[in-house]
């Protein structure tokens, strides 16, 4: 009998969830949310299935998901096997012509199809791609000593919305197109960021192996505006490499993206959570009132 009481408590639970999400699931319908996915879940085929089964989900809903993923320890694990050493200049690999043939390899073939096949698991309809198809991220060199790294200076998204007009999900790998046509890699929260502002997103979510925003204390800081940004970086709360984390979602929010979230990744349902649910997940950062 008690069994039978918990499960009964499960399921009210669940129902009361529901319920309390339909006010989301109306603010949120035809929304665009540009979600960067990296961190731990990138290596866990349970976390990517959980991951794309809420993407899933949230199209049913009435969004249109848009998702950029990362995969530097995939690079690294690559690189390694073919005996590519990589150098690095103030903490950033250089990007020579060994080493982005591999960098797009990875990205563009094996981490963007396994997320892709996930999705379509799930039994939605997605589709990978990366920021050198249609033109869509065209990109300045970022600094000539790191070489094949590149800063978007232009997205162009008229193939998403060709997709979302399909009810298809793209699965974006962050490279894009130099101006003379050659392949340039792409910092996978700097992408996602350009993407959102490019598409005018309701919210850019970046999926991180961290709760979010601390402050000086240690606490996870739920609401955040651009000038508590600015302050906590310039007291040095904000450190390390939360840093161009938190500039990422600057720039996102400063071209147009109405919220930036930071959230945990390895939280199950973390997405679902941050959307549809009063408690939220991580730390969301807005324009200033």
């Amino acid at each position: 009998m008690k069994k039978q009481d918990a499960m009964n408590r499960d399921w009210i639970a669940t129902a009361r969830t529901l319920s309390q999400a339909l006010p989301y699931l109306q603010r949120y319908d035809g929304a665009i949310v540009v979600i960067k996915m990296g961190g731990h879940a990138m290596g866990d085929d349970e976390a990517i299935a959980t991951f794309a089964r809420d993407v899933v989900l949230m199209q049913q809903v009435g969004l249109n998901p848009v998702i950029v993923h990362g995969g530097g320890p995939m690079i690294n694990e690559m690189l390694a096997k073919l005996d590519i050493k990589s150098e690095f200049v103030n903490g950033k690999r250089v990007t020579d012509e060994a080493t982005i043939e591999v960098v797009e390899m990875v990205l563009s073939g094996r981490v963007n199809k396994k997320i892709t096949q996930a999705i379509n698991a799930e039994g939605g309809r997605a589709v990978g791609l990366s920021g050198k198809d249609a033109n869509m991220i065209t990109c300045d060199v970022t600094d000539p000593a790191l070489g094949l790294v590149g800063t978007p200076a232009e997205v162009d998204t008229g193939v998403l919305q060709t997709l979302f007009d399909a009810d298809t999900i793209p699965v974006i790998a962050p490279l894009g197109v130099g101006r003379n046509g050659e392949t340039m890699n792409i910092n996978g929260d700097t992408a996602a960021g350009a993407v959102a502002a490019a598409l005018q997103a309701d919210r850019l979510l970046l999926l991180t192996d961290v709760d979010g925003v601390r402050d000086a204390s240690g606490e996870v800081v739920t609401e955040l505006t651009v000038e508590h940004i600015r302050k906590m970086t310039a007291d040095g709360v904000i450190a390390g490499g939360m840093i161009p984390k938190t500039e990422t979602c600057l720039d996102a929010i400063k071209g147009g993206v109405r919220a930036a979230v930071i959230l945990d990744g390895r939280a199950p349902n973390a997405c679902l959570l941050e959307l549809f649910t009063d408690h939220g997940a991580g730390s969301i950062i807005r324009a200033d009132a």
